[in-house]
């Protein structure tokens, strides 16, 4: 299993941060580059607890489907979308937003994940996946930061 963690400073307070992260239009906007949208489940405005979402985006030149749920949810301060169904293993990722003390926010990803079973799924998590994932993260966090602060 890979966990990594990515930390972005915004200035916008908790509460938007934490709205604009759940929006699933910002969500689409920010992987723009891999077609991604949402085709299952709630599919625009805001997720709220209990709510699933089925993705699909092509990645590597493969078109991916995976659907994830809103398992944890205390606004304006965490909440974690968990894949219950896709092509990892397991995929869990926290999303924690703290006030930086200055009107501001400090949201920090907490992203644990494990490659699909057997040897190509270990080497793809070796090989590509601990590279690929964290720069994708980091990539939306960027558009949620924008839309934020707008």
């Amino acid at each position: 299993m890979t966990r990594f963690e990515v930390v972005t400073a915004i200035a916008a307070p908790p509460e938007r941060v934490f709205g604009v992260s759940l929006d699933v239009e910002v969500h689409t906007g920010s992987m723009a580059a891999s077609g991604e949208r949402a085709v299952g489940g709630v599919t625009s405005g805001r997720l709220r607890a209990g709510d699933t979402v089925t993705w699909q985006a092509r990645h590597f030149g493969v078109r991916w489907r995976m659907t994830s749920r809103i398992d944890a949810y205390d606004p304006p301060r965490h909440f974690v979308d968990e894949q219950v169904r896709g092509p990892f293993r397991r995929r869990h990722h926290a999303h924690h937003f703290e006030p930086d003390g200055h009107g501001g926010t400090l949201m920090r990803d907490v992203i644990e994940f494990e490659a699909p079973p057997g040897p190509l799924g270990g080497l793809a998590e070796l090989a590509v996946l601990n590279r690929y994932l964290p720069r994708l993260i980091v990539v939306r966090n960027e558009h949620v930061k924008a839309v934020a602060e707008a």
